[in-house]
């Protein structure tokens, strides 16, 4: 092993140190704050005693630790997702919601809440996650559909880039007219759904986004070194024997696959996938190996301090996560494009 990958695996352990900190930090303040005590005698009650759970263990174990382990999840997916795009299209400002996944997501979404009573869906806890992850699939086909031409690879990307612009602004489009005409009830859901939240997570969406981070994430440490390749140029990545389209769409689908599974639970989180990718290459360069694993490391953390803040700040109420990431993501996302030495 090289003296640069030991460095970077000492860099992402200690990412990691961090990111189980703010981990502890997010299970145990909240609306309500849980001792070091607390937590343990609600973990040895529910595993090794056979008296009932109280309704404060009950909601450390059936609320609060599946959300802060949703936040590691969903962050980490984010994170994963915007190192693979930049890569991709070789653009620092790049997010993963560019091919039009996110906005889909809460396309579909916004008309689960507006026509999911007249449809008879509101019953299920199930169709608003399959709703908003149906929205993510289908507009991001049609950004694929769209995108076909006879050129090369090349121009394929720059197709890409523009018809997820363009896609994204027509699923913008329609959650505005959704907004327009729902009643007052839905229309704050959309706008809520819209900002973000964790508040929804739970042990089933822990396994599911759980799986969909594990294998996107794995998938893509796999294709690291071809990325790498491709970072300087599509003809040198070519000529060093790697299959350029075979790799974008592999990076396409794993991109697609894991922030729609997490958009479907917790909303639009913005700006998590874009600024996390430019943190770790001040930190230590572009090898996609480094930054694929060490944006899973940083994104969660981000996240769950996210969190943590969004429960803090207004407290028993909460702040939209999503506010709490933009608030925290455009200074720094400035600062970085300050600091254009860093691009790649």
């Amino acid at each position: 092993m090289t003296a640069h990958r030991r460095e970077d695996r000492a860099i992402v352990a200690g990412l990691a140190a961090v990111m189980l900190v703010g981990a502890a930090a997010s299970v145990g303040f909240g609306a309500i704050d849980f001792s070091p005590g607390d937590m343990a005698s609600a973990v040895w009650r529910a595993l090794f005693s056979g008296d009932p759970l109280t309704l404060n263990q009950r909601i450390f174990l059936e609320l609060r630790v599946p959300r802060a382990i949703l936040g590691l999840l969903v962050g980490a997916c984010l994170g994963v997702g915007g190192t693979l795009m930049q890569a991709l299209f070789r653009n620092p400002i790049v997010e993963p919601g560019l091919v039009g996944t996110s906005s889909g997501a809460a396309l579909g979404a916004s008309l689960f809440f507006v026509l999911g009573a007249a449809l008879g869906f509101e019953a299920s806890v199930w169709m608003l996650p399959v709703a908003a992850c149906i929205g993510g699939v289908v507009a991001t086909y049609l950004v694929f559909a769209l995108a076909r031409s006879g050129h090369d690879g090349r121009s394929s990307i720059v197709l890409l880039l523009l018809t997820g612009l363009a896609v994204n602004a027509l699923c913008l489009s329609g959650i505005g007219f959704l907004s327009y005409i729902a009643r007052d009830p839905q229309a704050r859901s959309i706008i809520y759904w819209n900002l973000g939240t964790l508040s929804g997570g739970n042990w089933t969406s822990v396994g599911i986004v759980g799986v969909a981070t594990a294998g996107g994430t794995a998938l893509a440490l796999f294709h690291a070194k071809q990325l790498n390749a491709l970072m300087i140029g599509e003809d040198e990545a070519t000529a060093l024997g790697v299959n350029v389209g075979r790799l974008k769409w592999i990076v396409l689908t794993i991109n697609v696959l894991m922030v729609a599974v997490a958009t479907a639970f917790t909303g639009v989180i913005s700006f998590v996938g874009l600024i996390v990718p430019h943190i770790l290459r001040v930190v230590h360069g572009s090898d996609n190996r480094f930054l694929i694993a060490g944006s899973a490391v940083l994104g969660a953390t981000l996240l769950s301090v996210a969190d943590l803040v969004a429960r803090l700040s207004l407290r028993p109420a909460e702040l939209p996560i999503g506010i709490v990431t933009s608030v925290v993501g455009v200074p720094v996302f400035l600062s970085l494009l300050r600091r254009r030495e860093y691009l790649f």
